[in-house]
């Protein structure tokens, strides 16, 4: 009994854990809309509580990589890059576009999407990566800005989100940092998807 009080505890943690919030205009310009335009950003990008820039953090990773198997943080460096695009970016829009679907909405996010008035820009703010070592293990936390402006006069924000410390686990764990970050992208498409069902898409 007090193993399933436990077990429902950290669950309810991890699920009420990620905080949106509006920090600049409102849902109305959205309303009517079928599509959306969807970049992501990594530019303004902080990691770990000591808030590395991504070049500090790909460096020291690097280097802690490579001094204990050569040429394994090189392996590394390429696939921290290339799973933006393989993996963070598509789990984000899977997860938003399924939760619409699911409420019958026609309604869609998706990248090269230039002919839609308005474009969702997903600025990485700061992403922890977790770890999964033996026994311990934490999962990822990524926070983002997710802001919509006009695709043809990007400087022209209509709404922008603050999405906070979204968590980023897969069940039975995973020792891919990159796994778990993909999964934090996961929960803030889906967390973004209820937000705008309950104050946009009504």
């Amino acid at each position: 009994m007090k193993k399933s009080l436990l077990l429902l505890l950290l669950v309810s943690t991890v699920i009420t854990a990620q905080k949106m919030k509006v920090v600049k205009g409102d849902y109305a310009a959205l309303k009517d809309q079928k599509e959306f335009n969807v970049e992501f950003t990594y530019e303004n990008l902080k990691l770990m509580k000591d808030n590395l820039t991504n070049d500090q953090y790909v460096s020291e990773r690097v280097a802690d990589l490579n001094g204990k198997n050569n040429g394994v943080g090189d392996a590394w460096k390429t696939k921290w890059y290339s799973s933006r695009e393989l993996s963070f970016e598509p789990k984000f829009l899977e997860l938003v576009n399924i939760v619409l679907s699911k409420k019958g909405k026609e309604i869609v996010f998706k990248k090269d999407l230039n002919q839609a008035k308005y474009t969702l820009i997903v600025d990485a703010k700061w992403i922890y990566p977790g770890y999964n070592v033996v026994m311990v293990k934490k999962g990822a936390k990524v926070s983002t800005i997710l802001r919509f402006v006009e695709t043809a006069n990007k400087s022209n924000v209509v709404l922008e989100i603050s999405s906070d410390e979204a968590p980023g686990d897969i069940f039975g764990g995973s020792f891919s940092n990159e796994d778990r970050i993909s999964e934090g992208y996961a929960k803030t498409g889906k967390s973004l998807a209820g937000l705008l069902l309950k104050k946009a898409f009504k």
